[in-house]
């Protein structure tokens, strides 16, 4: 036995704006939610991808020959202090696939530095080491290799060790845990999370005539060791799995009236959008143009391709892209729409549409021939 409950508006999925996005920033848009549903989406997520994503990060190092961090090293510019600072700001990347077997347990990286007197001759008596000419383990990516570690004057060869672990959030020296551990090995704080800066943002939107529906938009900063997509990605997953256990409390099981459009003219007034051709709404010349060219011919064909593909097009640029946008938006509309709720796919749209255009071309001729009936019928009463 089941509650019944009513149709929530939810997302059919999520918009990516390419026109913003960069390796390490994207901008997500999240709509139609409930009122309220926007703050509580939208701040869960920001928690989870700013605490609970995973990454790895250098946890000790060791400098053959330096017993300890407070001192200098002699043919190196800068002390060890310096160093270590320096280091903290190592970004490598590894996704532990669950397919391979990899174990989150600690990693030692053994290299060894040589720096020859023909290397300082080539750079003026000063060799800049960077984490490239450190790290060149294939188990891990370096994301930034040009980070400066170190200055050397003079030739020297000394063995370097990095423990790299894989964890969660910040974790200061004292808290790592390490049994096999040297007396000359220095503990470094750890910046395991990825994500820089997540900020979001709830506006308003409109659902049918209603305006009060919330639109989420989630602006994602990473450093690099994962994507804007694999932050937002993972911590969805995440606050799924923890949802879960509350799924044992259970006592009826609630069913949603999501087929609520269908009893409603909510679906007519969609399906009435969709159908209009593209120059029965006011767009430029070259914007009509640019879709006729694309073999667009109503809005039911240019919602369901996604934004991305939308700059594929010939002679389509960003302002005839802004400009739709705009357009779309006045009608409650955005670019890569999921229509599956109205039995639209991108491989049946044009058939659909003319499918639902006969109809209605249908249903209006049997109005004017039943309206002309009763006409018929008063005027026989009358005599």
């Amino acid at each position: 036995m089941s509650v019944k409950y009513g149709k929530f508006e939810m997302p059919q999925n999520i918009t990516l704006d390419e026109t913003t996005k960069t390796l390490m920033y994207s901008r997500f848009v999240a709509e139609p939610f409930e009122r309220g549903f926007g703050h509580t989406v939208g701040n869960s997520m920001r928690r989870m991808m700013l605490s609970s994503l995973e990454a790895p990060a250098i946890i000790s190092l060791r400098i053959e020959g330096i017993p300890h961090e407070y001192m200098s090293i002699e043919g190196i510019s800068e002390d060890m202090t310096n160093i270590i600072l320096n280091f903290k700001g190592a970004l490598l990347r590894k996704l532990p696939m669950s397919d391979v077997l990899f174990s989150h347990e600690p990693r030692v990286i053994t290299s060894t530095l040589e720096i020859t007197q023909e290397d300082l001759d080539s750079n003026k008596g000063h060799y800049h080491v960077t984490l490239g000419d450190v790290i060149k383990d294939d188990i891990f990516e370096v994301v930034n290799p040009e980070l400066h570690l170190f200055t050397v004057s003079k030739p020297m060869s000394r063995q370097i060790d990095l423990r790299v672990a894989i964890g969660r959030g910040y974790v200061p020296s004292e808290r790592h845990v390490i049994r096999d551990r040297t007396s000359d090995e220095i503990l470094l704080d750890a910046a395991f999370s990825p994500v820089r800066l997540v900020n979001y943002y709830v506006e308003n939107t409109r659902v049918g005539q209603d305006t009060d529906f919330d639109r989420l938009i989630l602006d994602v900063t990473t450093d690099g060791r994962i994507t804007p997509e694999e932050a937002l990605g993972f911590a969805a997953q995440i606050a799924v799995k923890h949802f879960e256990v509350f799924s044992n409390v259970e006592v009826l099981d609630l069913s949603f009236d999501e087929d609520l459009l269908d009893n409603d003219t909510d679906k007519d007034e969609m399906m009435e959008k969709l159908a209009l051709r593209i120059d029965e709404i006011e767009l430029s010349v070259r914007s009509t143009n640019c879709l006729s060219g694309a073999n667009i011919d109503t809005i039911a064909e240019l919602v369901a391709i996604p934004e991305k593909k939308m700059l594929e097009f010939r002679n389509f640029g960003k302002k005839s892209l802004n400009e739709i946008k705009a357009k779309l938006h006045e009608m409650g509309l955005h670019l890569g729409m999921d229509l599956a709720r109205y039995g639209i796919t991108t491989e049946n749209v044009k058939e659909r549409i003319k499918h639902h255009a006969e109809e209605r071309k249908g249903r209006k001729e049997k109005e004017v021939e039943k309206k002309s009936r009763k006409n018929v019928d008063l005027e026989q009463d009358e005599e």
